[in-house]
């Protein structure tokens, strides 16, 4: 393969990569999806009713996994009639934007009602509001998932069906999203009153702040707090996941013999390394800037 096309087609995925690792986050954080979700479950069981989207069909990585399979799955489809690509990723990711929907608004309507001896309302105008920006968050993600997985079939002759290419790219975004981009939305958002890095006491669960910049707060508040960063800094780790992953392989090709294979090993190895160290001292940063916790202070008296 000419190295310019395998750099350029590296380029495309880590683009591709990095939205929908963004798209992914933020229509977690409107459905209030994986690791928040269940102090918003938990909410109006503690006197504290609210008007977020309460959907969390299932954790992150399965959600995302289902939804890029199936767009997957309908694209492949339609590559095998010969359709052209763009038309075939766009339509499977439409049918899989369309059946998170549907997920997405039987969950909510579901949730809500179970809570009504809790006096949780179900608000049909957060359903109307709410739904088409996740549907709309789901089809940018799993269309870039399949651009993705698309490039790995075609360009790099990869030896996995597109289907499952999704699926495991799925799994992945959706684990990314819910150990990175939720930090910057539970954490943060729902708990605004509590000291950075106390820790949640478990006497305050469920008792999520529920006033926005302006009136009652609802999902649409939290996209736009994460948009800011949780989304971002998500985009950018599961961008720098598919694009080191592939460019290690590319360089290193270990079809072309044992030593590159081993170099790569080798090179993923270090670049590992390099990512648990910078994170370590980002984390010390962090403590000595904010800190110190409250452990610290205790320890130190």
């Amino acid at each position: 393969m000419d190295p310019l096309i395998g750099m350029g087609a590296l380029a495309l995925m880590g683009a591709a990569a990095t939205i929908a690792g963004a798209s992914e986050d933020l229509e977690s954080d409107i459905g209030s999806q994986s690791n928040p979700n269940s102090q918003v479950q938990l909410a109006p069981q503690m006197s504290y009713p609210h008007r977020i989207y309460n959907k969390a069909i299932s954790g992150e990585p399965p959600s995302n996994a289902l939804m890029c399979a199936i767009g997957g799955t309908v694209a492949y489809v339609m590559l095998n009639f010969n359709l052209s690509a763009v038309l075939a990723l766009t339509i499977g990711s439409l049918v899989a934007a369309m059946v998170h929907g549907t997920y997405a608004t039987t969950a909510y309507m579901g949730r809500c009602s179970s809570q009504k001896r809790f006096k949780q309302m179900v608000y049909l105008d957060v359903l109307r509001s709410h739904t088409p920006p996740i549907m709309g968050y789901s089809f940018i993600t799993t269309f870039t998932i399949l651009v993705v997985s698309y490039i790995m079939v075609t360009v790099f002759a990869h030896p996995f069906p597109l289907p499952l290419l999704a699926f495991i790219w799925g799994i992945t975004v959706g684990a990314i999203g819910s150990s990175t981009g939720d930090v910057h939305y539970g954490a943060e958002r729902e708990f605004q009153d509590e000291e950075f890095g106390s820790g949640l006491n478990t006497a305050n669960s469920g008792k999520i702040v529920r006033k926005a910049e302006s009136g009652l707060r609802s999902s649409m508040d939290n996209s736009w707090f994460c948009a800011k960063f949780g989304g971002p800094v998500t985009g950018i780790a599961f961008g720098m996941t598919v694009f080191l992953s592939s460019w290690i392989t590319v360089v290193f090709d270990p079809a072309k013999s044992v030593a590159a294979g081993w170099e790569s090993v080798i090179v993923g190895t270090l670049i590992i390394l390099v990512l648990v160290v910078y994170n370590r001292k980002m984390e010390v940063g962090a403590r000595k800037a904010f800190g110190p916790y409250k452990e610290d202070k205790e320890e130190a008296a």
